[in-house]
Formats: structure tokens, C-alpha cells, sequence
């Protein structure tokens, strides 16, 4: 399968993935942390996004840590593959770029 178009909630994901695996429910919590609460998830959005990154091979679902918590072992961690953080790597410079032209232009302080 091709690599999905990359949306903002992809990126999220992938930008929250390159500092270590993370569970659903603590990716949830971290982009809505990081956009003020502007990019908000329901676990079926998340999850139907997770099984694009899956599947398009910009993911893949590892171990959690091991532990004495019994809700850990109900819960699917991720991580990003080279292939992911590669297309996160490209992705951000794609955006930077556009940032630039748009200070250049005036538009962002």
C-alpha cells in the first residue's frame, strides 16, 4: 500500500512517535495537549488513522513495557519505523519551507 497524503492528524501522530512508542490513549492526550486542545480524538479516528500509518508501513505496533499494571497488557503500543521518521524528517522540512515563505512575505511575525 502507498504511503497515505500526510494530514495534520498523521503528522501528529508521527511528530508524538518520534519521541518512543506510545499506547492510543496516551497519543490522544499528547495532541491534545500539544495543539491547546484544537485537535481533539475519539479512539475511532485515531485508530483508523493508526491502521493507515500501520499499514502504509510508517508505523508498526511493538511491546509495551513490562509491568505489574494488568491495563498495559491490554494496550497496543507504537512506534515509528526508519521509513516513518524519515517521512516525519521530510514532512517538517516540506512545512518549514512554507513557513519561511510566509515570514518572507510578511504574514508571520
Amino acid at each position: 500500500m502507498g504511503e497515505p497524503r500526510m494530514t495534520p492528524l498523521f503528522f501528529h501522530l508521527l511528530l508524538s512517535l518520534s519521541e518512543g512508542p506510545r499506547h492510543g490513549y496516551a497519543l490522544m492526550q499528547e495532541i491534545e495537549e500539544r495543539s491547546g486542545g484544537g485537535v481533539v480524538l475519539g479512539p475511532s479516528s485515531l485508530y483508523y488513522a493508526l491502521g493507515r500509518l500501520e499499514d502504509s508501513g510508517l508505523i508498526r505496533e511493538v511491546d509495551g513495557p513490562a509491568g505489574d499494571d494488568p491495563h498495559e497488557e491490554r494496550r497496543r503500543y507504537y512506534a515509528l519505523t526508519a521509513r516513518g521518521r524519515q517521512r516525519l524528517a521530510d514532512e517538517t522540512r516540506v512545512l518549514a519551507d512554507i513557513v519561511a515563505h510566509a515570514r518572507a512575505r510578511g504574514i508571520l511575525g
